[in-house]
């Protein structure tokens, strides 16, 4: 039987009558094709994706996997509709908690429309992709199981400034309540959810590393998911902490060109979690340290993520400002 999905933080949703995705019990994800050529466009992207043997391992898995196409009828009772079938990456969490996060200063791309590019310029100048080179598009937070989920509106979270940016990365990997506005986020999962060697910061690293060399798409208005069981934490175990990129509806050919665009974004959203691991007034080292008998690796020291290394591409790709925001936009 298929549902709609419970922690989707993002995107269309199925409620109310709506045309969105939907879930099953085996662990799949099906989103319905838009109408217009961006449907096609994203089931071209995942179909060359999948098959391109020049993708390695280690990102093709930040990526969710793609089981072709299926006629379902729709969430919304218009009939049969084409959905791509993926992978449901929450799954196998219970309590999982969610930040989706729309990557890049400009979601247009040069051959849309005069229309949709003005839309878009719109939208990403009054929210924070022009001026931090992303934007949290929504986010869940697992409290507890008295107080459930934390989940703000969309609207507030999208048009938040690098401080207000900062508090929520912290409020994600905090313990203590984040509905509370009284108490600050004490960052005490900071180390084993952003940082390890298998951490959110680690996997970042990777694909900035990829982003560097790749030409073959630019993903505009795609977003990284970050994923991690909180339950696990407090019990002691990993945090099974997760990224994945999700949207490709607006992926277009690289032409040979690295994708500035998306690096220069996903460059700010490192400097802001790594700010978080190796500032001592962003995480105490109590925080940081806290599960160094379990995880021997947590990426603390200023060596694994400098500002010089989330930042060596500045002068080819986009100038960062000493706050953070990307400039000259």
């Amino acid at each position: 039987m298929l549902k709609v999905p419970d922690h989707q933080v993002a995107g269309h949703q199925a409620r109310n009558g709506q045309l969105g995705p939907l879930i099953d019990d085996s662990g799949r994800f099906y989103k319905p094709l838009q109408d217009d050529d961006r449907g096609s466009k994203e089931v071209a992207f995942y179909s060359s994706f999948s098959s391109n043997t020049r993708v390695p391992d280690h990102i093709r898995r930040l990526f969710p996997v793609f089981h072709g196409t299926q006629l379902l009828e729709a969430s919304d009772g218009s009939g049969l509709r084409p959905h791509l079938v993926l992978e449901d990456v929450v799954s196998s969490r219970s309590h999982p908690s969610v930040m989706d996060i729309k990557i890049g200063s400009r979601t247009w791309y040069p051959e849309a429309s005069e229309d949709y590019i003005q839309r878009c310029f719109k939208k990403d100048r009054e929210t924070s992709s022009l001026s931090l080179g992303f934007r949290i598009s929504g986010l869940q937070i697992y409290g507890n199981e008295e107080s459930g989920f934390w989940k703000p509106e969309r609207k507030l979270v999208q048009n938040l400034s690098a401080a207000d940016v900062r508090v929520v990365l912290k409020k994600f990997v905090s313990s203590n309540l984040p509905v509370d506005p009284n108490s600050d986020p004490d960052c005490s999962f900071a180390a084993s959810v952003y940082g390890g060697s298998t951490g959110i910061l680690a996997q970042l690293l990777e694909l900035k590393a990829w982003f560097e060399d790749q030409t073959m798409y630019h993903l505009n208005s795609c977003s990284v998911l970050l994923v991690y069981e909180k339950e696990k934490v407090l019990k002691g175990e990993r945090s099974d902490a997760e990224v994945k990129l999700i949207d490709f509806a607006h992926v277009t050919e690289g032409k040979d060109i690295i994708d500035h665009n998306f690096l220069g974004g996903l460059c700010s959203l490192i400097k802001f979690i790594s700010e978080i691991l190796t500032s001592p007034d962003e995480c105490t080292t109590k925080a940081c340290l806290r599960d160094s008998e379990r995880d021997k690796e947590i990426l603390t020291s200023p060596d694994e993520c400098t500002t010089k290394v989330c930042l060596q591409d500045s002068d080819k790709n986009t100038n960062y400002s000493e706050n953070g925001t990307i400039e000259g936009m």
